[in-house]
């Protein structure tokens, strides 16, 4: 049982507060870490199943604070697009398995670490506006790894940093857009057999942890630099991304 499991709540907990100060306050950008961490100790499905509920009751705290707030061009672009990922998703989720999910994932995360340190360092770069072509790609990307592991941020990030948009639009489209697509994967998911009791009840029992971190991004979000709370997760988020790719590849090679 996952709850009487010393190691399972020494992953869980900085996973659960981790996603929920990030998607409080910080633009969701390290919600990218709940899977990669509890992926460490639990199946990847396992691992996304339990978390989906949770990321689902965050999105209500962060709908209150940012309701009405959101860049309204991006979102028509961005939701309808992330639907065909979404669809995408559900029609390979079975024919993967564990290793190749933690490889994904392990990617994902590294990938996404290194192209953030990279845009930081070009940040002299003038805003781009919306684009409806590369709105639809990312979107539909951001929807496929969503649903494969809650990772929709990085695709997301790629297509909306270069806008340069205010820190509060930015964190408002985040929280409408993961919000709307979070809880269109729960019926695929529930269809998928991802929603046993056991799952349920181990969402049940973080669920505190997620509200009081998505509570404390919020209180976060116009009282402190997000800096050094970046650089610090996005070194944590590699370093996590090395440790699942070596694992997902020695799980295919075994």
């Amino acid at each position: 049982m996952l709850l009487s499991d010393p190691w399972f709540w020494a992953a869980a907990i900085p996973a659960i507060l981790i996603v929920g100060i990030s998607k409080g306050g910080f633009g969701g950008g390290l919600g990218a870490v709940g899977v990669p961490i509890l992926t460490l100790e639990v199946d990847p499905r396992t691992a996304a199943a339990v978390l989906l509920p949770i990321l689902c009751v965050i999105d209500l705290v962060g709908l209150r604070a940012y309701w009405g707030k959101w860049h309204r061009i991006n979102m028509r672009i961005l939701i309808a697009a992330a639907m065909i990922g979404i669809l995408a998703g559900a029609l390979t989720f079975r024919f993967m398995n564990a290793d190749a999910i933690r490889i994904l994932i392990g990617l994902i995360s590294m990938v996404f670490a290194v192209r953030t340190w990279m845009g930081n360092r070009q940040g002299g770069r003038s805003a781009t506006p919306p684009h409806i072509a590369k709105g639809i790609f990312w979107g539909a990307v951001a929807g496929f790894t969503s649903f494969v592991s809650h990772s929709g941020s990085p695709p997301f990030s790629v297509y909306m940093l270069p806008q340069k948009l205010d820190r509060t639009v930015y964190q408002a489209t985040s929280v409408i857009f993961f919000a709307a697509i979070n809880y269109v994967k729960l019926l695929p998911y529930w269809l998928l057999g991802q929603f046993p009791a056991t799952n349920l009840t181990v969402s049940a029992a973080l669920l505190p942890l997620a509200i009081i971190g998505a509570l404390l991004g919020i209180w976060l979000h116009t009282r402190t630099s997000d800096r050094i709370f970046y650089v610090a997760m996005y070194v944590f988020l590699f370093g996590i991304g090395v440790k699942l790719v070596h694992d997902g590849m020695t799980g295919l090679i075994g």
